[in-house]
């Protein structure tokens, strides 16, 4: 029998709640491993999206240092891939993470280099993909990014591996995404999905959303989509699971 394509994409916690401990590895990560079902997991940081910057592959390698269930790896693509053969690595890998960031670089780069294509090939062999920001939006058809300004463009060229629409850092104060992810799908200009405010991921299997689930008390998820009158959209909360409880 093969193995279901997974895909946990996430709004990690930008800003910490006053009293928050933050942990050296956050549970959506945790969940994300727990999810490739396997005892030893190889987790390979794809961190393009920030240019293969040291300092958040360091941190990714210190996350997982203590872990005795992942083993973790990178594929770096700046200034050249940092192995030799890129499907024959990722193939290799039970979760393959990717960054925050600028999505639309890191789609640039990826398409140059065929990651999409591999990614794809993964996900269709039962690799678990997943990540947060730019690696949230990047397997929806379509979000909203400020890789060109804080005006949050909706770009619709995504992998689309999910045939929806993604908003993530949802409740973020300083920018109007929640606003306008909604005015956007009211608009037509991106096609119906779901939201996830910071501490949040959603779990697809094959592409339907299979669970919500949450690092934080009181953050949640959203299905938006067109209202019953032009120009309009709702916001649907969803059930979301808070990570440590049952099933």
């Amino acid at each position: 029998m093969a193995p279901p394509r997974q895909i946990f994409a996430v709004s990690g916690i930008l800003h910490p709640p006053p009293g928050y401990r933050v942990p050296r590895r956050s549970a959506l990560l945790e969940h994300a491993i727990s999810l490739t079902g396997v005892p030893v997991a190889k987790v390979c940081l794809v961190p393009t999206a920030v240019g293969d910057d040291p300092q958040t592959i360091g941190s990714f390698y210190a996350a997982l240092a203590d872990a005795d269930h992942a083993v973790a790896s990178h594929l770096q693509l700046f200034p050249r891939p940092n192995v030799d053969d890129i499907r024959a690595f990722l193939h290799d890998q039970h979760l393959i993470w990717v960054g925050g960031g600028s999505v639309v670089n890191m789609l640039a780069v990826w398409r140059a280099h065929r990651v999409d294509e591999i990614l794809r090939e993964c996900w269709d062999a039962g690799v678990v993909l997943g990540g947060g920001s730019a690696g949230s939006l990047c397997w929806h058809v379509g979000g909203l990014t400020d890789s060109f300004s804080d005006r949050l463009d909706p770009v619709t060229d995504l992998l689309a591996m999910l045939p929806y629409s993604n908003g993530v850092h949802h409740d973020l104060a300083e920018q109007p995404r929640r606003a306008r992810y909604l005015e956007c799908v009211a608009a037509g200009r991106l096609p119906a999905g779901y939201a996830t405010d910071d501490g949040v991921g959603l779990h697809y299997v094959d592409t339907e959303l299979a669970e919500a689930v949450s690092c934080l008390p009181g953050a949640g998820a959203y299905r938006v989509e067109p209202g019953p009158q032009a120009g309009t959209a709702v916001q649907r909360p969803l059930p979301t699971r808070l990570l440590g409880t049952a099933g």
